[in-house]
């Protein structure tokens, strides 16, 4: 078979998989490699230490698997069907249901064995592996990198996964995507913590997306009210950008809000067990947090919005033995008191 042959091959497949979108970028080194490098190097990368390592294999997919010749990126749409699924706290969209890393493997896992029948070797990846997916999605045409550094599709606005299996096959590489951000800075306005210092400069130790997630110690005091009601992500920066008016529902069921989580409310999440932890997140992304740092979110987001019912059981936290949770709770104690009892902390 021919490059263009094989090319339009793989796109069917991934299409009955159920890929939304499905482009080819040749594999070269990264274009933004020196920035991503520069970017390690000023620390910006916080307690994501991974992100410190390999950083060759990151900058050149030829280094991960030997004689690659084409970069496959995919594209799935994950939008759920609710703008909020909960008045009282806020959770990244991505992580309402399922997580999406097994789902996604599983379609990679049967793109493979069919580029195995094509002939070719590969290595796939979803979230998971040293490279640069933005790079190569934005080289194959799918999508481009916006000012907030998130990837954006004309048709998915913000609201996909990437995804990309690396090939020994030579495929025709498809027509890389114009940036079409213009004059915008939507992003950049919307972010509670200004962690976009500037156009596709990200300080991944100010966003609340790494704050809530990533960071595993005490949340710097500075960020904590602007953290709000987020218990888990942010999606400040996604919600702003304009391209989303084209966005639509996911045809995913497991990317809908999973009903016995949003009935909880905050209380609820604060009297968590380690064990109901477990077992309430057991398929969720939520879940790699643990339950330290999620009763720590907790915690926070009660600082911001709640009232004098919750200080008992801020109280009991404040005693535990855990010193993380108690510190927050007792910071949330505080800011609670502030707010409904300003004469009381005077």
């Amino acid at each position: 078979m021919t490059p263009a042959t094989t090319s339009a091959n793989v796109k069917f497949v991934a299409q009955q998989l159920g890929f939304d979108d499905c482009r080819i970028a040749p594999a070269t080194r990264a274009p933004h490699a020196d920035r991503y490098l520069d970017w390690v190097q000023a620390g910006h990368a916080g307690d994501m230490h991974w992100l410190e390592r390999n950083t060759q294999r990151r900058c050149d997919p030829r280094h991960i698997l030997p004689h690659c010749r084409s970069v496959i990126s995919l594209a799935l749409n994950y939008l759920p069907s609710h703008g909020q699924a909960h008045p009282d706290y806020r959770i990244a969209r991505y992580s309402w249901n399922d997580d999406y890393h097994h789902l996604i493997e599983d379609r990679l896992k049967d793109l493979d064995h069919a580029l195995q029948d094509m002939g070719g070797t590969q290595r796939y990846y979803v979230d998971t592996g040293p490279i640069l997916e933005r790079d190569f999605a934005t080289a194959s045409g799918l999508g481009w990198n916006g000012k907030s550094t998130v990837q954006i599709h004309r048709k998915l606005g913000t609201w996909f996964f990437l995804a990309e299996l690396l090939t020994t096959l030579e495929l025709t590489p498809d027509t890389p995507s114009p940036d079409h951000c213009g004059k915008c800075t939507a992003c950049i306005s919307a972010c509670p913590t200004k962690a976009i210092t500037g156009p596709r400069e990200m300080n991944a130790t100010r966003c609340i997306s790494y704050l809530t997630i990533e960071h595993k110690g005490s949340i710097p005091l500075e960020f904590r009210r602007a953290i709000g009601d987020r218990i888990y992500g942010c999606d400040d920066c996604l919600d702003a950008c304009p391209w989303n008016r084209f966005a639509k529902i996911s045809r995913e069921t497991s990317f809908h809000a999973r009903p016995e989580i949003f009935t909880h409310s905050l209380t609820d999440f604060l009297n968590l067990s380690e064990e109901d932890f477990r077992r309430l997140f057991a398929k969720s992304p939520i879940k790699r947090i643990k339950h330290e740092r999620f009763i720590r979110n907790i915690c926070i987001a009660l600082g911001n919005t709640g009232t004098p019912e919750h200080l008992p059981s801020l109280r009991k936290h404040a005693q535990g033995p855990s010193p993380l949770i108690a510190e927050h709770a007792k910071w949330a104690i505080s800011e609670i008191q502030a707010r409904t009892c300003p004469a009381a902390t005077s």
